[in-house]
């Protein structure tokens, strides 16, 4: 067993307390072995000045994006999607998948998060850089069918579900899958009544985008006579394990059959101002038991993956959208962040304790936007950024120390995806 100490440091616990103490790692096995004082490793890794938190989980993003970051920005999602998203993703190839998602998981790395949420394309590629630079991922292939015909869609499925086998049979302890249809909009009836069936037999979990906005909801209510989440629910969407992006427009009913379901929502509130998609009633779904986590969305609607911003934005708009100050505390944002996205997509992760994940980020408190330390947990809620993360450990390896990633080669990786990000516009335009 090779152990690793995180020193001299404060430690926010799973009460949202913060005391001094040491953490413990078992590298091997990738878990925390003691929290405590005076703890001694084989390595050590210093927090002095700092807090130790869980490792930010970001509950729902398209990794890859990072190419399209600033490609198409101030549109209404509609829009945003079929006039410049969709043209430019008919062009991706693997190489350019592999080039966005280095940079998505060295931005990732750099900001504290330790696992993410992603539904794209070419997700085998992606598996192996989540792989090669650490971290944990639960990935699926998106699944769209409109404006194809049904055998086309019935392909687009399949691969939905045989990528799901083939990750489900890799032996690795980081990376999990899911079945991804896009949306109740994007994904024909008859596509999901076939396959979510064929997804539960193969043991996974639901991942899709519902009531982003008030225009996914009337085709649905029209058509269909029901809204979304009901409409879901009748084609075997809504089962504890599934979890859907952003759950913007949800009525009364559909809140409570969230909280009976147990399924959960990724809220991703930077994307939702941006795309002006409308405000999620974070606060009710809370109150009425719904586990709730944060994602960011890809960089194209965000425009960066820092889980640091997007807890101060769901903490502002939270406030907004229930029209109350006291909505959507410094508590709830950082719970949202680590335990409450980790069990949202199905990780033991987002908790600091003997016996759970190694996963951890480091933050530098030593600065002057976080002086005076009333409260560390407020920090963490309002004002931490991404660059104030001096640490990050995922599965007891360290995957960045004292701002230096060890796993990827920085400029290397910024280098190979502009590159990429050029080509790829230029092949879309």
């Amino acid at each position: 067993m090779t152990t690793l100490a995180i020193t001299d440091g404060q430690v926010l616990t799973p009460e949202l307390a913060v005391e001094r103490a040491d953490v413990l790692l078992d590298q091997e096995r990738g878990e925390i072995l003691e929290i405590g004082e005076s703890l001694d490793g084989d390595r050590t890794l210093d927090a002095t000045d700092s807090l130790v938190t869980p490792g930010f989980v970001n509950g729902h993003c398209h990794v890859a994006m990072t190419l399209l970051r600033g490609y198409a920005d101030d549109k209404p999602l509609e829009a945003w999607l079929r006039e410049d998203i969709w043209p430019a993703e008919g062009e991706l190839t693997a190489d350019d998948v592999r080039a966005g998602t280095e940079l998505g998981v060295l931005e990732m790395i750099k900001s504290g998060t330790t696992a993410f949420a992603d539904m794209y394309f070419f997700v085998p590629t992606i598996a192996d850089v989540v792989e090669e630079a650490g971290l944990r991922a639960r990935l699926g292939h998106g699944v769209i069918s409109v404006g194809k015909d049904s055998e086309a869609a019935r392909e687009d499925a399949q691969e939905g579900i045989d990528v799901a086998r083939e990750l489900a049979a890799r032996d690795s302890d980081r990376i999990s899958t899911a079945f991804m249809p896009h949306s109740l909009t994007t994904v024909d009836a008859a596509v999901l009544e076939e396959f979510v069936p064929k997804a539960r037999e193969l043991g996974v979990p639901v991942h899709f985008h519902a009531n982003e906005t008030a225009g996914e909801v009337t085709p649905i209510v029209e058509e269909h006579g029901v809204r979304p989440l009901s409409y879901a629910a009748e084609r075997g969407l809504l089962e504890p394990e599934d979890f859907l992006a952003h759950g913007v427009h949800v009525d009364e009913s559909e809140i409570g059959l969230l909280a009976e379901s147990d399924a959960s929502v990724i809220h991703c509130p930077a994307s939702n101002m941006k795309l002006a998609s409308g405000m999620a009633p974070v606060e009710r779904m809370r109150e009425a038991g719904v586990t709730v986590g944060v994602g960011t969305d890809g960089a194209a609607s965000n425009n960066d993956l820092s889980m640091l911003d997007e807890g101060r934005d769901a903490a502002m708009l939270g406030k907004l959208a229930a029209e109350d100050a006291s909505a959507v505390p410094a508590e709830a944002v950082v719970e949202m962040l680590t335990r409450d996205s980790a069990a949202a997509i199905g990780l033991e992760s987002g908790r600091l304790e003997a016996g759970s994940p190694a996963d951890l980020a480091v933050i530098d408190l030593a600065k002057p936007h976080l002086t005076p330390a009333h409260d560390p947990v407020s920090h963490l809620a309002y004002a931490a950024a991404a660059a104030d993360v001096r640490h990050t450990v995922c599965a007891g390896q360290v995957l960045m120390r004292d701002r230096e990633v060890l796993t990827l080669d920085e400029e290397a990786v910024r280098k190979r995806a502009a590159e990429q990000a050029t080509s790829l516009v230029a092949r879309a335009d």
